[in-house]
């Protein structure tokens, strides 16, 4: 059993500043999501100077940020970097709705509930895909073996991330409706303390809470994303910062591509880096680092043909309000 604190839902943010991110994503900690992103929020207004990156406990943006390479690169350019930290991908949008973010990075389904929701982003690149880095997980000693015995079973997870999309994909190839579950809405902290009492039946969640799941609770996977998902990560910004700052966006993927790069090769480095910061052990995050994948890619057709049919599947579940064009949030540079 590992020592480590398990990513707590604390920011290491000052208070103050936790106070303002939560007064700006309040409303995304949701039990009805599209509300707050249609909602017509007042867009704070950054400065020309300020580059505001949204970034979650985990991942490349976590690693850039520890080896401050790209304050460097942009104070060339007379900017300065501000680091913001959310609990998940729909929390970040959210932010990004309220004009407190100018980019981030997030998971494939958030941006199809956000798109729904009014947030004016662009995708402006992405990642390779990672399919085991989320899976639908039970305790040990569960009966639960496979998918198709979650009907009528408590699921937890956190509406609109990455792992919604791998839900009902699970769903539709065990031969259930989404109906025949009683999803769970919670946040990744409170999804596993759920969990962990056992006030649920499943967890559907991504590395390194996935990893940390499995090492610290022995939890049992009963499916990953294996031929039902990619589990994408997107970088996205608001579709005025991109029209404003292309040289900025440009330079942000530069500078993860290189991390990337160096992160593929050197996975037992990246672990120990990470550890102090997202308060898992390092031979944990070797594990979810393993299931990452490396290198930014650009927007394809391909890609948006993708997030298209995301979108396409949640509007005929009616989880988002109507059909979307995914195509109308992609950067024109």
């Amino acid at each position: 059993m590992s020592k480590h604190i398990v990513l707590a839902d604390r920011s290491p943010v000052d208070t103050g500043r936790r106070r303002l991110l939560r007064g700006a994503v309040a409303s995304a900690v949701f039990g009805g999501m599209l509300a707050p992103f249609g909602s017509g929020a007042a867009h704070a207004q950054g400065t020309d100077k300020l580059v505001r990156i949204g970034f979650q406990k985990y991942g490349n943006f976590v690693v850039l940020k520890a080896r401050g390479t790209l304050e460097k690169r942009l104070a060339s350019q007379g900017l300065t970097v501000q680091w913001l930290e959310f609990p998940a991908g729909p929390q970040l949008l959210e932010g990004l709705n309220a004009g407190a973010v100018d980019l981030g990075t997030v998971g494939e389904t958030p941006p199809i509930f956000a798109q729904a929701g009014g947030v004016d982003f662009v995708y402006v690149g992405n990642e390779p895909p990672a399919p085991r880095g989320e899976a639908i997980v039970v305790p040990q000693n569960s009966p639960i073996r496979e998918v198709a015995q979650l009907r009528g079973k408590k699921v937890a997870l956190n509406r609109g991330s990455n792992v919604h999309f791998l839900l009902v994909k699970a769903l539709q190839q065990a031969g259930l409706a989404y109906t025949e579950i009683q999803p769970v809405y919670l946040a990744p902290a409170d999804a596993r303390a759920a969990f962990v009492q056992g006030s649920v039946d499943a967890w559907v969640i991504w590395d390194p809470y996935l990893a940390a799941i499995e090492h610290q609770a022995n939890a049992r996977t009963i499916a990953n994303g294996d031929g039902l998902v990619r589990n994408t990560q997107y970088y996205v910004a608001s579709r005025k910062f991109a029209a404003a700052h292309p040289q900025v966006l440009h330079a942000v993927l530069d500078e993860v591509n290189n991390v990337d790069r160096w992160g593929s090769e050197n996975i037992p480095e990246v672990a120990a880096l990470l550890s102090p910061l997202v308060g898992l052990d390092a031979a944990t995050l070797e594990v979810a680092l393993k299931r990452t994948g490396y290198g930014i890619e650009p927007i394809t057709d391909a890609t948006l043909a993708y997030q298209q049919q995301i979108a396409d599947t949640f509007s005929a579940l009616k989880l988002i309000p109507a059909k979307l064009n995914v195509a109308d949030a992609r950067w024109k540079t």
